[in-house]
């Protein structure tokens, strides 16, 4: 699971002719120290929810983590969320398969891909998505926020006499 917590890294993507710079951390054993987890969390703008293909176990500790994220943001409508199978390389070995991730990131109301930090496969997609899955959510904020001048003439009248 990624979301701001100890140490950062940055990746920088192109996004429609722009650069854009994602501040990421890794939180890898922040489960000791829920009260920071929690923090993070609620300072969070999107998350990145990672297990390994090759451990079933790790989806499953997944979901109390995706719990926790629940809690502390609430509505997590519109919050840009991918779920990662990461070691997809490793076919031998997996314990996950990929419809199992796309089911489960479905119930969430997530994104879903699989990944190889090893080969790098996938890797820059993830990000670009999520910085995808931000805009759209920044362009419908934008629109819903939007109204037209007819529609604000009538709320400013509301309430005031009508002449007939």
């Amino acid at each position: 699971v990624f979301f701001i917590d100890i140490f950062f890294t940055f990746q920088v993507i192109s996004c429609n002719k722009n650069i854009c710079t994602l501040q990421i951390t890794d939180t890898t054993g922040s489960h000791q120290f829920p009260a920071m987890q929690r923090l993070n969390i609620s300072k969070g703008h999107a998350f990145i929810m990672v297990y390994s293909v090759t451990s079933k176990q790790s989806l499953e500790e997944l979901k109390a983590i995706f719990d926790v994220i629940k809690e502390v943001k609430g509505d997590l409508e519109g919050i840009p969320q991918m779920l990662v199978g990461n070691k997809c390389d490793e076919s031998e070995v997996r314990e996950v398969d990929s419809q199992q991730g796309q089911d489960q990131a479905r119930r969430w109301g997530c994104g879903f891909m699989e990944t190889s930090a090893k080969t790098n496969y996938n890797v820059k997609e993830l990000f670009q998505e999520l910085l995808n899955m931000e805009k759209r959510r920044s362009m419908s904020l934008h629109l819903d926020s939007k109204k037209t001048r007819s529609q604000f003439r009538k709320e400013k009248l509301k309430g005031k006499c009508v002449l007939m």
